[in-house]
């Protein structure tokens, strides 16, 4: 595996799960009655906070597989599957009144670094990814920080990109984004079910 190339598609894979297009109104949302003064702020500490908790997650995630035995194989899958969801909700997403957080006062860990940036599917993703490249852990940190700071720059930038791109411009891009992380779960599953096949015979 290539390392430029695998650096890549790990950073590319992780943008779509942290998906901070996808966040954008609802970091406005929840900004909104704080002073403009404070936003910039409270965006780089709390996505400081979610950097700490990710690579917590990353280095901590393979003990995790151990304590419970998991084949590599079935990590894969189940990630697969997990991505497959992200996918479908980012193409057809439910009601937006119902994943808005709640803006009372100054966020603070809650709901912005949690779990905005470090979610359930991202801790997941970090899992599944620690343990298929088990041996390329310092191309994963680096896909990790890069996929950071991707996201802080676009969360920074979210009154910037709303006045351009709109609900409508953020919906597209976010079923984009839907869609190939698809074809990334597919790809994923076929690989499991790939490297279980033997076992079958």
């Amino acid at each position: 595996m290539e390392t430029g190339y695998s650096i890549l598609s790990m950073t590319l894979l992780l943008v779509f799960v942290i998906d901070p297009i996808g966040n954008v109104p609802i970091l406005l949302a929840i900004l909104k009655d704080v002073d403009k003064k404070r936003h910039l702020p409270i965006i780089a500490r709390e996505m400081t906070f979610g950097l700490i908790i990710l690579f917590t997650f990353l280095f901590f995630g393979k003990s995790f597989l151990e304590l419970f035995h998991l084949e590599t194989e079935s990590v894969t899958i189940a990630g697969g599957v997990i991505f497959f969801i992200i996918g479908i909700r980012l193409i057809f997403p439910g009601s937006k009144d119902s994943s808005l957080y709640p803006s009372d006062g100054e966020p603070f860990l809650v709901p912005i670094a949690l779990p905005l940036v470090a979610g359930p599917s991202t801790l997941a993703t970090l899992i599944v990814m620690a343990n298929t490249y088990q041996g390329h852990m310092k191309d994963l940190s680096l896909a990790l920080f890069l996929s950071w700071l991707i996201s802080t720059i676009i969360l920074i930038l979210s009154p910037f990109f709303y006045k351009i791109l709109k609900d409508k411009g953020l919906m597209a891009l976010e079923r984009l984004m839907g869609m190939l992380l698809l074809i990334m779960s597919v790809q994923m599953f076929v690989n499991g079910l790939r490297g279980l096949a033997p076992s079958f015979h």
